[in-house]
């Protein structure tokens, strides 16, 4: 039988409760733009870096509503980082870059691994939660969110407080009081929130989980949190990518979240 974490939806208000935020984001990708610019669009001072030349860095920023930033730079002055780059990538930042952060400052891990892109990690294969070891590579307490909704869902999914239906996204950690501050500000992108629990819980929103781009309400999503099971994911991850690297066209949004939701129930 699953160990059940304890999850619960956070309260959402109809008004803001967070105030302007000065954020930097590592990786302007689908994730690290999608938010990006949403969050630029909130009104927050947001700052990005990526491994493009300073011209194109520029543009793309200017494109997004931030601030073009060195790696350094973006990690300065900022109450927030969110991380979203490949994993193989982050045990590729010099190793001070976070452990040298005020503790005030909230780390966001938003990527997955995939083997395929990533090679294959001997510690995640093992069953290493992925941002427990993400943790231990940047030197620091971390928060993972935003990693089980797809890119497009980040970009256009988000709806009004109260609307039926209205996707919710999980949160790891073990910091509550940033994970409540994180769980504001996913209400203002137009998301509810699961508290999802520990890092070492967050295998439960890993790829190839029922809570991994399924698209659910939060009473779903706490309960997919819970129907998760040890050492199932991972394979049920690679049969989906194997399945999406023979299709001709990448599907949309709807048939992504449509498959992932069949595999689950056993229908493909």
């Amino acid at each position: 039988m699953a160990f059940l974490i304890k999850t619960e939806t956070f309260h959402n208000q109809l008004t803001s409760k967070v105030t302007t935020m000065k954020i930097g984001i590592i990786g302007t990708g689908p994730v690290g733009g999608s938010l990006t610019k949403n969050l630029a669009a909130l009104g927050h001072q947001v700052k990005v870096t990526n491994t493009r030349q300073p011209a194109e860095l520029a543009q793309k920023a200017k494109e997004l509503g931030a601030s073009p930033a060195t790696l350094q730079d973006v990690v300065r002055d900022v109450d927030l980082v969110f991380i979203a780059v490949p994993f193989k990538v982050l045990d590729e930042f010099p190793k001070d870059l976070f452990r040298s952060l005020p503790p005030e400052v909230i780390v966001v891990d938003t990527g997955n691994y995939y083997p395929f892109r990533d090679e294959k990690i001997d510690a995640l294969e093992q069953g290493t939660p992925e941002s427990v070891l993400a943790a231990e590579q940047l030197g620091r307490s971390i928060i993972k969110a935003f990693n089980n909704l797809l890119a497009e869902t980040i970009a256009s999914g988000g709806t009004a407080p109260g609307t039926p239906g209205r996707i919710a996204l999980s949160i790891a950690g073990e910091d509550e009081q940033a994970k409540q501050v994180l769980a504001d500000l996913c209400n203002d992108l137009g998301f509810d929130v699961v508290d999802g629990g520990t890092l070492a819980d967050s295998w439960r929103q890993q790829p190839g989980t029922p809570a991994y781009c399924t698209e659910l309400t939060a009473p779903e999503l706490t309960q997919a949190l819970a129907n998760a099971v040890p050492g199932k994911a991972p394979q049920i991850r690679d049969e989906i990518i194997s399945a999406l690297m023979q299709r001709e066209a990448w599907p949309t949004r709807q048939e992504v979240v449509a498959g992932n939701r069949a595999k689950q129930q056993g229908k493909m």
